[in-house]
């Protein structure tokens, strides 16, 4: 598909037929990545935390959420407020 390259401000763009966006899964947002000179649209993660409570779950199931560092005062005894 050829596109014309438009101008919009001091910028160009070209105009994604709304099909085309349909069909990626574009709704709002997409990612754009130059990679070997060529420019690659993906739609964008709208959520940053998707998969979180899963990957938290199999942590515990795994017994892998203790915590890294064991001396962290988390009574706030000792913390200093400025």
């Amino acid at each position: 598909m050829k596109l014309n390259i438009i101008t919009i401000g001091n910028s160009k763009g070209v105009r994604i037929p709304s099909a085309v966006l349909k069909q990626c899964n574009i709704i709002k947002e997409l990612d754009l990545e130059v990679k070997d000179n060529k420019i690659i649209l993906k739609p964008a993660k709208n959520k940053p935390r998707d998969g979180w409570d899963n990957a938290f779950k199999l942590m515990r199931r795994r017994n892998d959420d203790a915590l890294i560092i064991d001396d962290l005062d988390l009574d706030g005894e000792n913390w200093e407020w400025k």
